[in-house]
Formats: C-alpha cells, structure tokens, sequence
C-alpha cells in the first residue's frame, strides 16, 4: 500500500543481492524490478514494522495450491534495509479468473488461522485500516457523500451483530493474485487485517463485481459461508469508505460500488 517515484539506492540493491544495473518500475508503481535474471522486486515500506511482520509470514506460510513470491533476507538477515523489502518476482498475470481467488483465499486463511493477532494492526491509522474499523462500526467519520458517503450511511444501517471469529486475513487480494496458464494462484503480497475468512473472500467478491467484470452469480456461488449476506455488506462498506477517504477516488470508481451494492440489497 506504498508507492515510490525513486528508485531502489544501490545500496538497498546490493544488499538484497540485485546486481543488475537495470532497474524498472512495475505497472501500479507498488514495486520495482531490479535486475531481469536476478528476478529481485523491491518495495517501498510504509510501515517497516509490517513489512517485516509480512516477510516472515510468507517465508513461512505453506497454504495448499498457491505459489507464493517469497521473501528474500539482506545479506546480514534483514528482512527490511532503510525502509525496503523484497521478495523473488513471480511468473503470471491477473486474470478474471474471480471464483478461483475466492477459493484461494479461503486455502490461504486455512493456513494463516492459527497465526496471533499483529501488534502493529491496532495502531494502524492509515486510510484502509480506517475504511475497515468504520465498515465494521468500530470508528466513526464524516464522509464526502459524494464519494461514497452517502451510501455508505444507507447500508451501514443493515448492520447486524456476527458471531465469527476473527484471525490473520489478506483484505485486498483482488489484483494481487497472478495467473499463469494451470499453474496454482500466486500471491505477491499479504495486506494484513483481522477479521473473519467470510469476510476477506467477501471483499473479493465486492472488488469482482465492482471493477473486475464478474457475473452477479458469483454472490449466489459461495453463499454457504456462514454469516455470507452480512460479510458481503462490511466488505462492500469496507470500499465505500475506502473510496470517500481516498485521494484519487473518482465518480467512475464508485460506479461500480454503487453497481455491487444492488446486487447485496438482494441478498440482505
């Protein structure tokens, strides 16, 4: 969730062992990709602590059918240098291929559910950590209703109370999984949240109907998650705040969220 117009130093390069000289910013501008035969991508931290927390978790995590881009240590065994990560690149490319992130994801949090809660997520005060505590009523602000706040104050009030139990889940996969013909999903990165597994396939399935193109069914589809409608509902609340608080958020944008909130109302 950091971005970055500068370059890697080289000292940040040779230390994660990226040789080449040349180096490219990725599309997105998330990472950038040191050296084509090391295959080395640095990233920009804009929390260290989490980058590291995340590092250590992908360097260990083995969830079934998932390649994952795995961290790489500096050479004193760093997983951070002057605020840079990095990890080995990964063949694919996203692909609309939503019901098989969904899937993914719930493979992934099988993997991630015993893993203790990060010091790090309550103290987080950046705009998704923010959009997240508002969706799940935990925070309240005032939000542009022209950006999404004013559906926003619509849904919240079909919040109800939900009994699942929270663990280590991604919240933004959509985007951040790569295909690559039938070879298992590849996960770049882990945005770290604490919240239900229903809840995190749920945000897939909000960002499928919004901006990836997908068939109103796939609501229908994974519909035996428990507590399914009020998932769907905190995460399509998730992005509505996310959206009024984001800087670069456009009407085009909320027309998809606006889009997917149609299809929830059905379900609610």
């Amino acid at each position: 969730m950091s971005a970055t117009a500068e370059p890697p130093p080289t000292h940040v390069r040779a230390a994660f062992g990226a040789r080449g000289e040349e180096v490219e910013l990725l599309e997105g501008g998330l990472a950038w990709r040191c050296g084509e035969e090391d295959g080395v991508l640095l990233k920009l931290a804009a929390n260290t602590a989490e980058a590291a927390w995340v590092a250590r978790v992908l360097d260990a995590l083995a969830p079934e059918e998932t390649r994952l881009a795995r961290p790489l240590r500096s050479t004193d065994g760093r997983w951070v240098v002057s605020g840079w990560s990095a990890r080995r690149d990964l063949v694919g490319r996203p692909e609309p291929r939503h019901d098989e992130v969904v899937a993914m994801s719930l493979r992934l949090h099988t993997a991630t559910s015993r893993l203790d809660k990060p010091r790090f997520v309550d103290s987080r005060q950046d705009i998704y950590a923010l959009a997240d505590r508002m969706a799940w009523g935990e925070a309240h602000m005032s939000l542009s209703p022209e950006k999404g706040g004013r559906l926003f104050d619509v849904l919240a009030a079909s919040r109800k109370h939900v009994a699942l139990r929270p663990q280590v889940v991604h919240g933004d996969l959509f985007g951040n999984v790569l295909f690559s013909g039938n070879a298992p999903p590849g996960l770049i990165d882990f945005v770290p949240f604490w919240r239900p597994a229903e809840w995190a396939a749920a945000v897939v399935v909000i960002d499928a109907l919004a901006w990836g193109g997908s068939d109103p069914a796939i609501v229908e589809r994974w519909s035996h998650l428990a507590e399914w409608p009020q998932m769907l509902l905190r995460a399509l609340l998730f992005r509505l705040a996310l959206h009024a608080l984001h800087p670069r958020a456009s009407t085009a944008s909320l027309g998809g969220l606006e889009s997917a909130s149609q299809t929830v109302l059905e379900v609610l």
